[in-house]
Parts: C-alpha cells; sequence; structure tokens
C-alpha cells in the first residue's frame, strides 16, 4: 500500500526517504502530514529545543520586604513586584 517516498528537508535541503513503514507508522497515529526534516534535523531540533533559552532579567525592589529581587519582567511603576520569597508566602495564604 505505502511507496517509500524521497523528501527534501526544508532545513538543510537534503534529501531523505520517508519509508514505507514510516509512513504506515504516520497514518496509525494520525498524522496528516509527512515530516519536513531529515533525522539529523529532527534530532537537532529536540535538542536544542530542551536547552533553557537565557532570558533577560530586571533588577526591582520587592514590594513587600524591601530587598532587591530579580525578575524576568521589566516592572512596572503601577504594579509591585514581589521577590521570590514573598512571592511563595503570599500564593500559599
Amino acid at each position: 500500500m505505502y511507496q517509500d517516498k524521497t523528501l527534501v528537508c526544508k532545513d538543510c535541503g537534503a534529501e531523505f526517504v520517508f519509508t514505507a513503514g514510516e509512513q504506515q507508522f504516520y497514518a496509525e497515529k494520525g498524522f496528516e502530514n509527512e515530516p519536513q526534516r531529515c533525522k539529523e534535523c529532527r534530532n537537532a531540533r529536540k535538542n536544542n529545543a530542551g536547552a533553557k533559552t537565557s532570558r533577560e532579567m530586571f533588577t526591582a525592589v520587592c514590594a513587600s520586604c524591601g530587598q532587591e529581587a530579580r525578575v524576568p519582567f521589566k516592572p512596572r511603576e503601577d504594579r509591585p513586584v514581589y521577590c521570590s520569597d514573598c512571592f511563595a508566602k503570599m500564593k500559599g495564604e
């Protein structure tokens, strides 16, 4: 029923074979789209997805205890910012 297909990777442009067995697996799982990346590019993409991206951190003064707090968002003047300890205490109440 299925026949091997040669596809082109959208990342590296290399040709790769979408085997009949893989097509059957995709059909059984209900996947409607063919793979767009070769095995190497899929693996590279998976490995990069797990890596934490570095975020810009901002410094603010905790509205509860007055200590310095590092937060991953730009503080606004009209909203209080809490350090992690005070935030956890408030969340637990």
